[in-house]
């Protein structure tokens, strides 16, 4: 699903009249700021997951090398 031309420019006027044009730029930079956070969360989850997911690994091979010495 895309938009057209035509969509887009709707949507924008509907913007433009429900915010008016001082709006704009403030809304703008809080979009900016919620996508930049939402970024770093994500990065930081995977980062975390990945730690994890090392710990549990290294964890595995250890068992698994204790059992061999038995």
């Amino acid at each position: 699903m895309s938009l057209g031309l035509t969509e887009i420019a709707l949507i924008l006027i509907v913007v433009l009249v429900l915010f008016g044009g001082k709006r704009i730029p403030e809304l703008a930079k809080a979009l900016g700021k919620a996508q930049y956070e939402y970024k770093k969360a994500k990065e930081m989850l995977q980062n975390e997951a990945q730690d994890l997911k090392d710990s549990v690994q290294k964890a595995a091979e250890a068992e698994e090398k204790k059992s061999e010495k038995k």
